[in-house]
C-alpha cells in the first residue's frame, strides 16, 4: 500500500500569526434531498464563489471549502477584515438570487480564531496548519444559524465590527471545558464595504 502513495513535493513553508474564518452552509443536507442534483449544485457553486469573492474583497486568501464551508485566512494585524467577511457571510448566502429562485432560503454560521499556523502549498494549494484551523471549524460548529462566533483572542482586540458578547459553549473536541467563545452583535449603523 505504501508504494502506491507519491510523496508531497517539498515546498517552503511560513510560520505566521493568523486569523481564520470558517463559514459553513447550514441544512446543505435537506438542500441536498429537495434539490435535483443539478439545481444543488449550481446553488452551491454559487455559495462558494460569493463567499470567495467576499473573503478576497475584504483582504482574505480563500485556503479550501469543503462542499458547503468556507475557510478564510488573514494575517493577524487584519483580524477586523477577517471578521467583517464572517458577518458579510451571513447576509450574502440570504440574498442569492439562485437560492430565491429556487424557492430556498439560506442560512450560515461562522467560526473565527486567531494564533499560530503554518502556511504553505500542499498539492499545489494553499493550506494551513495549525490550532486555530481546527478551533475556527469547531466554533462554526458551535454556533446557531446566523451566528459568528469569536474566539477569547479576537474578542479582546479592539476595532472589531461589533460587540462581543459572552456565549455559553458546550465542549469543544479537543479543546476542553476552559475555552470561551463570543457572539458578535453588529450594529446596524455601521457599513460593510
Amino acid at each position: 500500500m505504501a508504494d502506491l502513495l507519491l510523496p508531497l513535493p517539498a515546498t517552503q513553508t511560513n510560520q505566521q500569526l493568523a486569523c481564520l474564518v470558517m463559514v459553513d452552509l447550514v441544512g446543505s443536507t435537506r438542500l441536498a434531498h429537495s434539490l435535483p442534483l443539478e439545481h444543488y449544485a449550481a446553488l452551491m457553486a454559487e455559495f462558494v464563489q460569493v463567499l470567495v469573492l467576499s473573503f478576497e474583497v475584504w483582504g482574505g486568501q480563500v485556503l479550501q471549502h469543503q462542499g458547503d464551508a468556507v475557510l478564510g485566512l488573514w494575517p493577524a494585524a487584519q483580524t477586523a477584515q477577517g471578521v467583517w467577511a464572517a458577518l458579510e457571510s451571513h447576509e450574502r448566502a440570504a440574498r442569492l438570487r439562485l437560492a430565491d429562485q429556487l424557492g430556498q432560503s439560506l442560512e450560515v454560521r461562522a467560526g473565527v480564531a486567531v494564533g499560530s499556523v503554518i502556511t504553505g502549498l500542499v498539492g499545489g494549494q494553499p493550506s494551513a496548519y495549525g490550532l486555530p484551523v481546527n478551533y475556527a471549524r469547531r466554533l462554526c460548529d458551535a454556533a446557531v444559524p446566523g451566528e459568528t462566533l469569536v474566539c477569547e483572542v479576537v474578542a479582546a482586540q479592539g476595532g472589531l465590527p461589533g460587540l462581543p458578547v459572552a456565549r455559553p459553549l458546550p465542549p469543544l473536541h479537543g479543546f476542553g471545558a476552559g475555552c470561551r467563545a463570543y457572539g458578535l452583535l453588529r450594529p446596524s449603523s455601521q457599513q460593510s464595504a
